[in-house]
Parts: structure tokens; sequence; C-alpha cells
């Protein structure tokens, strides 16, 4: 071996050892957090925050979507929370909500509309039923010019309120900017700012409703800030809390297809034929197609065979089953970060499909060939289960 390359590979190795030994001393470990931004759930409901706080509390919270759940929700021990946009709602559904409230539950909602005193009224139905009014706050008074010429910063209007055998009082974060008044002096109490009122409460029958002015407070990450959380707990303390913030209540289109869908099939078969009619034919008749081709009914079952032939029934079976768990992921974010029952739990509600038909159509399917009943079956349960989607 020739001795000056070997020297020179163990002059290069000491070099190498050194150079890395003096880099790992001086190597100083840390931790890093990456922060990921809030989870899909958060983004889509801005009361998760609230939501976990009030379960922490050993409160029953659950969410609604719409007013059906009044029928099988009981008044008494339980407390709805209404801090979703409302303006569709109408007055038979005011009057659903109020009787409700009489038979002993508890209402909370967020007052949407300014009283008009031309007209006499809001717009927002339900705040008028109570005769509550809302208005801008008076503008506050300008500081007289001070002599410290050091800027300081301007504290916050907090909304305060007082309770017996409370001590100190409590403060909240309202936004300032609006006011409610009590013309027939039915509130039981109320939490005030500095400017304006922002919390009324008043018994209604054998219930309550409390009237807030807005509910960003309880928003994350507000709800975190003063006594906002706490507020929330002591308006629904020993009760089951029904959150109601998707309203999407029914517009005029969907109140005729419901109670007048003759009507409406009707009209549009005039539409149609008025169309028909005032149409103007261009050009020569068509013959009359030829009866020996094949009916679209027979190519559909001719290409359903196909590709049961090809691909068997397993995938066929998976496709249905990834076109509806995709369509529950745009339904419901965050879906895909469920474990399975929860899932089940998800589309049983999205679905209103009992509960073991959706977790037998999702299972794992069996290694044997099914029976053309039993997989014809399947097949028009998960055909439900998407077109309920």
């Amino acid at each position: 071996m020739n001795r000056p390359l070997l020297w020179a590979g163990l002059l290069l190795a000491c070099l190498l050892g050194a150079g890395g030994y003096y880099a790992w001393s001086k190597a100083i470990p840390y931790d890093e957090v990456v922060d990921r931004g809030p989870s899909p759930e958060a983004l889509a409901n801005p009361y998760l925050a609230a939501e976990h706080f009030l379960r922490q509390q050993g409160l029953t919270v659950e969410r609604a979507n719409s007013l059906e759940r009044l029928a099988t929700l009981p008044a008494k021990g339980n407390s709805l929370l209404l801090l979703g946009e409302r303006s569709n709602m109408s007055p038979r559904q005011v009057e659903q909500l109020l009787g409700w409230a009489k038979s002993g539950g508890h209402l909370l909602l967020v007052a949407e509309a300014l009283w008009d005193e031309e007209t006499g009224k809001s717009g927002d139905l339900l705040l008028d039923g109570l005769h509550i009014h809302q208005t801008l706050s008076d503008e506050p008074e300008e500081p007289a010019p001070s002599s410290n010429k050091a800027l300081k910063k301007k504290a916050p209007d907090l909304t305060k309120l007082y309770i017996d055998n409370e001590n100190p009082s409590a403060y909240f974060s309202f936004d300032t900017d609006f006011n409610l008044t009590d013309p027939r002096h039915l509130a039981q109490f109320s939490a005030n700012s500095a400017r304006s009122s922002h919390l009324m409460q008043l018994d209604l029958g054998e219930g309550s409703v409390t009237v807030i002015t807005d509910s960003d407070l309880w928003k994350t990450p507000s709800i975190a800030k003063y006594d906002n959380a706490w507020l929330l707990w002591y308006l629904n303390q020993g009760k089951a809390v029904t959150l109601l913030f998707n309203t999407d209540f029914d517009d005029l289109f969907t109140l005729l297809m419901r109670y007048f869908p003759q009507a409406l099939v009707a009209l549009a078969t005039l539409i149609i034929l008025a169309l028909w009619r005032a149409g103007q034919r261009q050009g020569p008749v068509r013959k009359p197609a030829d009866h020996a081709r094949r009916q679209l009914q027979e190519h559909l079952k001719a290409s359903a065979d196909f590709l049961l032939r090809r691909s068997g029934q397993g995938t066929l079976l998976h496709a249905l089953q990834r076109d509806i768990l995709r369509a529950a992921r745009h339904r419901h974010p965050g879906f895909e970060h469920l474990d399975n029952a929860e899932q089940c739990r998800a589309l049983e509600h999205l679905t209103r499909q009992p509960f073991h038909i959706i977790s037998q159509a999702l299972g794992p399917l069996p290694e044997k060939r099914l029976s053309s009943a039993d997989f014809s079956r399947q097949v028009a349960c998960l055909q439900t289960l998407r077109n309920a989607l």
C-alpha cells in the first residue's frame, strides 16, 4: 500500500472527526412550535370555545340548525341561544319561540335592528314582540384637554353587571355603539356601560328572555377576556344549552314547495305549455326515430353489467362510499378528523337516516361475494345516503 496515501487518509479522517466534534459541541438543541392556525372545526364554528367552556362547567351543550328542534326540545330546564342572523323569521316562528319561553324555557337572542320612531317598529319581529328597543348609543363627550403631554392609552368602556351577593362586579366587552331601552319597564335586570345598556332580561310566563346587543364577546378569542365566559355560564346555569347560530330559516319558495306543491307544478306546466305554444319551428320536420335502435335503459344496464363483471362488487361499493365521504366533508367541516362513530353520527344528523343503517353501509365489505339481493340492497342504501347529502 502507498504509505503517503495512507497518512493522507488518516489526516483527513482526523480533520473530519475534529470538525464534527466541534460542531456537535457547539450545537444547541431547541424546541420550535409551529402554529398551523385554527382547526377546520374552529373556523366553521366561532362559538366552539364557548361550547367547550360550558361543557367544562358541567352543562349539556348541543347545536341545532333550524327551529324544528323546538318540536322535541322541552321548555323547562333548557336554554336556547339564538346567535345567528334571523331576518327571514316569520311571525309564526316568532310565536313559536315566545310560546316555548312562556312554557318555562330560557331564550337568549341578539337584537338585530334599530328602532324606528316614525314607523313604530324595528323590523326585528322577535325584538318588537318583546317591546325592547335598540338604538345607537349617545356620542361620548369630548374629554377636557390634559396638561400632560404624554400619550395615554384609552381604557375600554366595559359593561358592568351588579349581582346580589356577588362582589366585586362583573365586566364584559359588549359593543358600546348600541343601546337597549325598556319603555315598558319589563326588564328584571340589565348590564350597562358608561354610555348605554347592553343586556336586559325579562320574565315571560314561566320562563325568561335575555336580550343582548351583540354576541361577539362569546366568540373566539374574545370569550377569554374579562368576565365574558362567566356571563355565558351565569345566564345558562343549571340548564341544558342549545346553540342555534346557523339559522337557515325557510324562504318563500321553500314554504311554497312545502305547503303548495301542486300549485307550483301547475304553474310550471302552464309556463312550459306557453313557451311551447309560442315557440316557432324552424327547418324540416325530423323523421321518426328507428324503433330498432337500443333504448337508453338498455345502454345503462349493459354498462352496469360490464363494470360489475370487470371490477367486481367491491370496487363499485367503494366508489359509492367515497362519494358519500366526499360530500360529507363538504357539508360538515372537519369531518375527516372524526372517528368512525362520530362520522356515522354526523351523517345521521345530515341525512336523517338511522345510525345502524349508516354504520352498516359504510362499514368494511365482506370478503365473500354478496348475493344479488344483498348487493342491490347495499347499493340502494348507499345511494339513499348520497342523495340525502
